[in-house]
């Protein structure tokens, strides 16, 4: 009788698929890099977990614990993602951090070609990663840095003339034409802190208690929130101390019935000219507020990664809470990420009143 040999016990590993570090590779956490690699034997490469590249096959992947026993493997590194060095995010944040450095410190505006050549990279690349840094592209940040050089300059006292060189214009034509746009007003009522400026107001009544509205000759500059309306007009004058507060008459308290209106029922929309005054990111999450339709919640977070900058989820709290003209621009609908309602400038209560009203309008 013959007796086959047993054969050898095989020790049976956990496919990569059933691993829960798998998921981070699918999903390019970024968070694991330096945490986890893996190698490819098809292609007899080795990557970090945020590698860009096609996902390959688990079948066809080991995972790695540390660098060593991913570089024991006999594969080389992967170009795209770099997993010896930094990654090509960090690469890229610091050539984007490079060219803010050259548009600060230049007297003039630095052309794309210079900006790139600076840090070695094409144009169109440069452009590319400039804005999903910052969100915004190197001539709006330019823009941007040169008007906060000017209110800077102006409201510590400096000439409009030395103001207006100091943050780069070689041109007083230029300057005043970009002026309204960047202060809302012109630069000497700014350096005055808004003197001779006319602001027209009026206090409503609705479902949230008191409202007030004022608006520039721009248009409307804040829509304020609370339960006494005198309390609300000194808000009004601290925040213009040396404008014109102008009581107005039945043609101005339409529009604030119109702002009531909403506010009672936000299915109508309410479409308004606004005098946003605020910082280029600001007004950058601003916008994406607007975005948001009515009855719609997102996070902070959301909020973050709709502008391009994912990791700006605290510096967009902050834009919310600075938010001077409620419900015309909606932090209302901005929520946590277990959908809890956060901080409001006007109270919480408020919060889930606004919000409460536009799901039933929305349903």
């Amino acid at each position: 009788m013959n007796i086959r040999p047993a054969s050898p016990l095989r020790v049976q590993h956990p496919a990569v698929a059933d691993d829960p570090r798998w998921a981070l590779i699918v999903a390019r956490d970024k968070s694991a890099d330096g945490r986890l690699w893996y190698s490819v034997s098809t292609t007899g490469v080795y990557c970090r977990p945020s590698c860009p590249s096609r996902t390959a096959n688990p079948k066809n992947i080991t995972l790695h614990d540390t660098i060593e026993s991913a570089r024991a493997t006999g594969f080389r590194p992967c170009r795209r993602c770099n997993p010896d060095g930094p990654s090509l995010e960090c690469e890229n944040a610091s050539l984007v951090a490079k060219a803010c450095r050259l548009i600060e410190e230049s007297e003039d505006e630095p052309s794309l070609e210079d900006l790139a050549a600076a840090v070695e990279r094409s144009p169109s690349y440069f452009h590319r990663i400039f804005k999903a840094s910052t969100g915004l592209t190197p001539k709006a940040y330019a823009a941007g840095h040169r008007a906060k050089k000017v209110r800077e300059g102006l409201e510590t006292g400096t000439s409009v003339t030395e103001a207006m060189y100091d943050a780069g214009f070689n041109s007083s034509g230029r300057f005043y034409e970009k002026s309204n746009g960047m202060l809302g007003m012109t630069p000497t009522q700014y350096r005055e802190g808004g003197v001779n400026e006319d602001i027209k107001f009026a206090v409503g009544q609705s479902c949230l208690g008191a409202i007030l509205v004022a608006s520039s000759a721009k248009g409307v500059a804040s829509i304020l929130l609370g339960d006494d309306p005198d309390a609300l007009v000194r808000d009004l004058q601290n925040r213009f101390p040396k404008a014109r507060l102008i009581g107005m008459d039945r043609d101005y308290e339409a529009l604030i019935a119109k702002v009531c209106g909403f506010v009672e029922n936000p299915g109508v929309g309410l479409d308004l000219p606004l005098d946003v005054r605020g910082t280029a990111f600001q007004r950058r999450v601003w916008q994406a507020l607007q975005e948001i339709p009515v009855g719609g919640r997102v996070s902070y977070s959301d909020v973050a990664r709709r502008i391009g900058l994912p990791n700006a989820t605290r510096a967009v709290a902050g834009a919310c809470a600075a938010n001077n003209i409620a419900v015309a621009i909606p932090c209302h609908r901005v929520v946590r990420n277990d959908g809890a309602l956060s901080g409001y400038a006007w109270g919480v209560d408020r919060k889930r009143v606004l919000l409460d009203r536009e799901v039933l309008q929305s349903a």
